[in-house]
């Protein structure tokens, strides 16, 4: 397994998610999972920033400018996106997992992923502990069966996290088999 050397440093991800519109931005791209055009991702943000569908042209226009003139130049030179402007499309590009990794919630729950495992693990060792002392109705319960129960719940929890990141996890196997999202267009 070979370690990455150029991640983004931490600096620059907080100046890359100070800015809404930009968080936003990366949102809708990275649910996306593959190329989109600067107006159906204009139209995206500007949808989620108002609520409405479709959003006011309006706002779209603002969007559209701001991601043109601002967001999108910023992200392409830190290669977090690919942005074509001859065809004025867009893709998540290497540094998008370094971004992502200081944003990923477990939505519905509103925890990181990592919290949610650190504490499946330690509500997991805390039953196992409980049935091997004797605690009354825990130690009723086989420990095999309890450490199985909470290795399921383990995997469950992955295998989650695996097919809401799909698109990154299918780019990144993409780039290991010698796809070239780093190359550069137009």
């Amino acid at each position: 397994m070979k370690l990455r050397t150029d991640v983004l440093p931490a600096e620059q991800v907080y100046a890359i998610l100070a800015n809404e519109r930009r968080r936003r931005a990366l949102e809708q791209l990275g649910g996306i999972g593959g190329v989109v055009t600067v107006h159906e991702l204009s139209a995206l943000v500007a949808g989620q920033e108002t609520g409405e569908s479709p959003p006011p042209k309006r706002c779209r226009e603002s969007v559209y400018t701001s991601l043109v003139q601002t967001h999108l130049p910023k992200l392409e030179e830190l290669g977090v996106i690919e942005y074509d402007r001859g065809t004025q499309t867009i893709e998540m590009s290497r540094h998008a997992r370094d971004v992502a990794l200081y944003t990923e919630v477990v939505a519905s729950v509103g925890v990181t992923w990592s919290e949610l495992y650190r504490a499946l693990g330690v509500a997991s060792l805390t039953v196992l502990l409980a049935a091997l002392l004797g605690v009354p109705l825990v130690s009723a319960v086989d420990p095999v069966l309890l450490t199985s129960l909470a290795l399921a719940l383990f995997a469950v929890a992955s295998a989650y996290q695996l097919w809401i990141n799909r698109f990154s996890v299918f780019r990144q196997l993409r780039v290991g088999r010698g796809g070239a999202p780093g190359r550069r267009r137009g």
